[in-house]
């Protein structure tokens, strides 16, 4: 039971942060594809993610013009979607970033004087 709770609060925690995430990995990166961002978030330390939760996300982003998606053809394998920040993107996140960053911080000393008590 302690496991599939403990699963269930980082699959919240996560929520909380992945657009934030993503679009800061799209920032360091350039442009990348949706299984190398897989990878890069679950090299991170982020629990594991699905596919069926980064793609819809990626989708999102792009509806609200956050990030542009763009088909290339694979060379030798099936084509693929590449993002990239568009300037909103990269606004929100320089906006959004620094204040997720407080919250963390601020959330992490609750959390530690709790444990510490």
């Amino acid at each position: 039971m302690a496991d599939k709770t403990t699963a269930a609060r980082q699959t919240q925690w996560l929520r909380g942060v992945l657009d934030l995430a993503v679009l800061a990995l799209l920032a360091e990166s350039g442009e990348d594809y949706g299984y190398t961002l897989l990878q890069r978030l679950s090299g991170a330390g982020l629990p594991d993610m699905k596919a069926g939760t980064l793609y819809p996300l990626l989708n999102r982003l792009a509806a609200d013009g956050l990030v542009r998606a763009e088909w290339r053809a694979g060379e030798g394998g099936p084509g693929r979607k590449f993002f990239a920040l568009t300037d909103e993107g990269r606004a929100v996140l320089s906006e959004q970033g620094p204040k997720w960053t407080e919250f963390a911080k601020n959330a992490i000393a609750v959390v530690e004087r709790g444990v510490r008590a």
